[in-house]
């Protein structure tokens, strides 16, 4: 479903209204992703867990347009962040160093999976499965 909509036709109500809502969750992501990145900047875990009930609850609103793909990846994204996190959180209990790097990539890849889904949303293109 890479299905990119052509941007002389203007969007529905409903496409305008759920890429209001995805902008939203994006933006609480990306805050979220860009204070797990930076050294002393921490986000609340709470910005996360609001952008992943509003992704919930609108997802089936969004069923059968492309906007739908945008509402999986995010959740997917926040899932196995979350996943990871707790996977690897023995290693901070262990030993600092690995916990550390095991952290900054799994927030790297979190805020790529971000900053990706946005650039697509605002190109009106859908994610890919």
């Amino acid at each position: 479903m890479n299905d990119i909509i052509d941007a002389t036709q203007p969007l529905s109500e409903q496409q305008r209204s759920l890429k209001t809502v995805g902008n939203i969750s994006y933006l609480l992501h990306t805050i979220v992703a860009v204070g797990a990145v930076l050294p002393g900047v921490q986000a609340s875990v709470a910005l996360l867990i609001v952008a992943l009930i509003i992704d919930v609850v609108k997802k089936d609103a969004a069923a059968g347009t492309w906007q739908e793909s945008h509402f999986r990846w995010r959740i997917r994204s926040v899932l196995w962040a979350g996943g990871l996190y707790l996977i690897t959180m023995p290693l901070w209990i262990l030993l600092i160093a690995p916990g550390w790097i095991a952290w900054a990539c799994i927030s790297i890849w979190f805020l790529y999976r971000v900053v990706k889904g946005w650039i697509n949303l605002n190109n009106n293109a859908a994610m890919p499965s």
